[in-house]
């Protein structure tokens, strides 16, 4: 049964509230040509259930999926082994749910979950709390953001030209509404990250530094001196890190004294999805704690001495004043965020460091191979798991050629700056546990024929 409790006057109300004459005037920003007029061409009105499985799955073999084809794609979402026991233990009934502990007293066990997700958030940034999760790490990075304004009653955040470009653009579209003042450049395609240039820009109107760390094109900086120059003009310092397995390898950035470290926790225990669902990171400092945006889980007793859960902070609109909320989306994916920490719990602290290390040697043994081609150049010295190459033809329309021949050889600076003539050269290459020595050969013998 269909439920439509608004009238035709009803609708034509809220239209002249919104001030449009009609409901499709309300889509006047996407093109003719993208809108659908009338049937999908080549589907049928009506078909059985059968018929319809079959047409899915012959439109499903049309996509070149990451496990059938050596893959060196990254960029903030990266092909990493999952243990089949990871989806095993998300579909268990005490755990499993895409969303919110509503009622804490009957969601002990997401409760439960979400604590020890805390923990082992907390432990692998280097920060002193962190919360239950975010939707993903771009809304992180801009909660982040809004959450040093709070702070700092300040105004301007200076981005780093090594911050993945979708996190800037996400920003960007958020700072429309709250009057933010970003400051941000494409990167340089060299070895050097930008962080002298950071702390030259650095002043008394500035609310927070946002750096990735290691950033887009792979490479790591020493923090330290950046989180020094923020604090000495009471700023802060924003980390993010869109690859948390680096973090079982190099020192973590709230080791580092960053203020906000947030991040994107796909790598562990979620699935690459096609873009999606991810799950956000987001730890701070203590001192910090009341100004973090969405949910944090605690524990304690109840009336009869038992341990139990709860949601200690909650400064959502949902549950106080809407001026007085720290966040007013939902910050919080409980099903991924489940995943990363079954996945981090069979890892372990060892396990994770001998991921990471495998990680970082597979790269290491691919670079020198890649770097070898005629026509390539290693660009990136210091890095995790990726790395940027110089090419000598425009990356992007060789990156389409190999990809047509299976092989999808990673992410041309070209489509994440359009535009930037300085960049079209550059390719970003990473490489984890599942690339195999022979995928590299795959892909170094393919660019020495296109480049030659």
């Amino acid at each position: 049964m269909r439920y439509l409790p608004l009238t035709q006057i009803d609708r034509d109300a809220m239209l002249g509230v919104i001030g449009v004459a009609t409901i499709d005037d309300l889509f006047v920003d996407v093109p003719e040509a993208a809108r659908l007029e009338g049937p999908i061409p080549g589907l049928p009105m009506h078909a059985s259930e059968m018929a319809v499985e079959r047409h899915m799955t012959a439109l499903s073999r049309k996509n070149l999926t990451a496990g059938e084809v050596p893959f060196f794609l990254g960029c903030g979402a990266y092909k990493h082994h999952v243990p089949a026991s990871v989806d095993h233990l998300i579909q268990r009934g005490e755990f499993l749910t895409a969303y919110t502990p509503y009622q804490p007293e009957i969601a002990q066990g997401t409760l439960q979950m979400l604590f020890e997700f805390q923990t082992q958030v907390a432990r692998l940034l280097g920060t002193d709390v962190a919360n239950a999760s975010m939707y993903d790490g771009s809304t992180a990075c801009w909660e982040a953001i809004g959450m040093a304004r709070r702070i700092t009653k300040r105004g301007k955040a200076l981005l780093s030209s090594g911050l993945h470009p979708h996190y800037v653009s996400v920003a960007k579209t958020m700072a429309k509404f709250t009057g933010d003042a970003l400051e941000t450049s494409a990167p340089t395609l060299g070895a050097d990250t930008d962080v002298e240039a950071l702390i030259a820009a650095i002043d008394t109107d500035t609310s927070c530094v946002v750096v990735q760390y290691p950033d887009i094109l792979g490479r790591i900086a020493d923090l330290k001196p950046l989180a020094d120059a923020c604090h000495a003009n009471k700023a802060l310092l924003i980390a993010v890190v869109t690859e948390p397995v680096a973090l079982g390898a190099i020192k973590a950035p709230g080791e580092m004294d960053a203020d906000i470290v947030v991040g994107e926790g796909q790598s562990l225990g979620v699935g690459l999805q096609f873009g999606g669902p991810y799950v956000g990171l987001f730890g701070c400092k203590e001192k910090y704690v009341r100004q973090m945006p969405g949910r944090l889980c605690g524990e304690t007793l109840d009336a009869d001495g038992r341990r139990g859960f709860v949601l200690t902070l909650s400064t959502r609109e949902q549950h106080i004043r809407r001026e007085k909320a720290t966040s007013n989306i939902c910050t919080n994916s409980g099903l991924c965020a489940l995943a990363f920490s079954i996945h981090m719990t069979l890892l372990g602290e060892a396990g994770l460091r001998q991921l990471a290390a495998i990680n970082h040697a597979g790269a290491v043994a691919a670079a020198e191979r890649l770097s070898q081609v005629p026509g390539v150049e290693l660009v990136t010295t210091s890095f995790f798991n990726e790395f940027t190459l110089k090419l000598s033809k425009e990356a992007r329309p060789i990156v389409r050629t190999l990809a047509d021949r299976g092989i999808l050889a990673g992410v041309s600076l070209g489509r994440l700056y359009p535009g930037e003539d300085s960049l079209a050269n550059g390719l970003v290459v990473a490489v984890t546990e599942t690339t195999t020595a022979e995928d590299v050969e795959i892909l170094a013998a393919a660019l020495q024929e296109v480049l030659a």
